[in-house]
């Protein structure tokens, strides 16, 4: 394993030749294996993993194709399985090199797997002495306990060893709420610079839950839902309220990877109330110059405007935000309506953000793209250079809206979740819809799809992902969250061609129930699917002719 720190990469004044360099070292180290080190695959949150060269439409079959196994743990798993390959890991037997997936669940634990054979290689809790995970707070959101919700965020080049960054929420006896950041060997679960951290914050408002000029962050009244996000030197937490019940706002909060020390904080909503940033768990996207997008909840907007066009008192609730690392607002989207979606709770925060690839118009003009959608079924496409702000008479203030999805009205019931991009294709699974293919042209997105599955996706819907080699063999996988749940697969080019699911082969492949806005994990020719009990691994039957084609399991 590398040993480089990110500390140990020289830093530029405005911090972009340090987060081109830190990128760099990322890419070499991954370069060599399919990681899936973070949230849906990558800062832009595309879901696809192009290295996937064993999984392919021709031979992921019911007769050859199921479940492997299932990795039990100690409580719902809500964050997306990571995996990473080639970790070198000391036990009994020495020095030995794993592909390994690691887990966190409500019950404040991390695990590390064997990500081929399903043998645990460690285990660590994160509750201090006299301590449990959070009780629900009231909620049936996060139920019976809330512990790890975010998904982790792995940097291979922090430590000695590589690092995983983990948010836990727990309580001790006397009823106190604690939220800290922990930084985790990726080899042995040992805390690493000085962790955890208690996650303590304050921003100049006078909103929600304020005192002397500032809004205070308290840790019983948030749940960290969206994956946590790696930009240059800094890992980033967003914030969400539980089923929405006040005090709360909006908070974006940062940290060093190699101190833990706090470096930036953003409300969203200091002078306001809500505006909650959960996206069902999405995490916040980034570009490559290291800016920040995320869709905000419902909650206050500032209707008059200072002279730049932006809210005059910072207050960005059911928002389309872009942040720079340093966590300051640079440029926003707000629809027209946006008031009234608030009022009625039909807001932009259920959904994630997507950082489109460039692409060229048809003019030639490289367009540089963000898109997302929530629950008023609407896709906006924003220019990440000129996102629209907010004009209250003008429905076409930003790059594009499309609103009729072939002959429907909108996305179903509205997006709890986010996109998965392939091949100049972007899929929705929208609640209580079919997966829909939208293809691009000119970089504008057509409105009638190219291909849907033929089932819908009930509540939440899904958040697929992609498997593919380069830009061969893609198949799109998603959870239907039902009891017990069941992974499709699709043909990407066609998604009315189903190449797999889970009740095919009657009971054979059944690995728990459903669980809502989860996202399959693809890597190493096998899948990876989060549950309320464990992780069902799937892949190629062993005495399949597909699995006699596999490299050898190491040991």
């Amino acid at each position: 394993m590398c040993g480089i720190l990110p500390a140990d990469v020289p830093k530029a004044s405005d911090g972009k030749l340090f987060w081109l360099l830190f990128l760099l070292l990322v890419a070499a180290v991954t370069a060599r294996a399919q990681n899936v080190l973070t949230w849906h695959n990558d800062n832009a949150r595309t879901g696809q993993n192009l290295k996937e060269t064993q999984l392919k439409p021709s031979n992921v079959t019911y007769p050859t194709f199921g479940l492997l196994f299932v990795l039990a743990v100690d409580g719902t798993v809500d964050a997306q399985p990571l995996y990473m390959a080639d970790v070198t890991i000391t036990g009994l037997g020495g020095q030995v090199r794993h592909n390994v997936v690691f887990v966190a669940t409500e019950h404040d634990s991390v695990y590390a797997f064997d990500a081929d054979t399903g043998a645990r290689l460690w285990q660590v809790s994160m509750l201090k002495p006299g301590e449990s995970p959070s009780d629900d707070r009231g909620c049936n959101s996060i139920s019976p306990e809330i512990g790890v919700t975010a998904t982790p965020v792995i940097v291979p080049i922090s430590g000695p060893h590589g690092t995983i960054y983990v948010v836990a929420m727990s309580k001790d006896g006397s009823g106190n709420y604690y939220q800290r950041l922990h930084a985790l060997d990726i080899t042995s679960g040992k805390e690493e610079f000085g962790g955890p951290v208690e996650i303590q914050a304050k921003f100049p408002g006078t909103g929600d839950n304020s005192l002397n000029g500032y809004v205070l962050f308290d840790p019983g009244q948030y749940m960290d839902r969206p994956g946590l996000l790696v930009v240059g030197q800094n890992v980033y937490t967003a914030w969400s309220s539980h089923c929405d019940e006040r005090p709360y706002t909006g908070w974006v909060i940062g940290y060093d990877l190699s101190t833990l020390a706090q470096s930036h904080v953003l409300n969203v909503t200091p002078n306001g109330n809500q505006g909650a940033i959960w996206s069902s768990g999405a995490g916040m996207a980034a570009d490559d110059s290291g800016y920040i997008y995320f869709l905000d909840a419902n909650g206050t907007f500032d209707t008059q405007l200072d002279a730049r066009g932006f809210p005059s008192e910072g207050d960005f609730g059911n928002g389309f935000l872009k942040l720079n690392p340093e966590l300051k607002v640079v440029d926003y989207f707000n629809m027209y309506n946006t008031v009234r979606e608030s009022d009625i709770d039909d807001d932009l925060g259920s959904g994630g953000a997507l950082v489109v690839p460039p692409m060229k118009d048809a003019d030639g003009k490289t367009r540089y793209l963000v898109v997302g959608a929530g629950k008023d079924t609407i896709i906006y496409l924003a220019d990440r250079n000129n996102m629209g702000k907010f004009n209250p008479n003008n429905k076409g203030n930003i790059y594009q809206e499309v609103t009729q999805v072939g002959s429907v009205e909108g996305l179903g019931d509205g997006v709890w979740g986010a996109p998965a991009f392939f091949n100049n294709v972007l899929y929705y699974g929208a609640q209580s819809d079919v997966i829909r293919a939208f293809r691009f042209s000119n970089a504008m997105l057509l409105s009638t799809p190219i291909s849907t599955t033929s089932i819908p996706f009930e509540y939440p819907g899904a958040t697929p992902s992609i498997s593919a080699a380069g830009d061969s063999d893609g198949i799109l996988w998603a959870l239907e969250n039902i009891n017990p749940g069941v992974l499709h697969a699709y043909d990407a080019r066609d998604l009315s061609v189903e190449l797999y699911n889970s009740n095919q082969a009657g009971s054979r492949d059944h690995f728990g129930n459903g669980n809502k806005f989860i996202t399959p994990t693809i890597a190493g020719g096998k899948v990876y699917v989060a549950t309320t009990s464990g992780v069902g691994v799937f892949g190629f039957l062993r005495n399949s002719t597909e699995s006699e084609k596999l490299p050898p399991t190491r040991k």
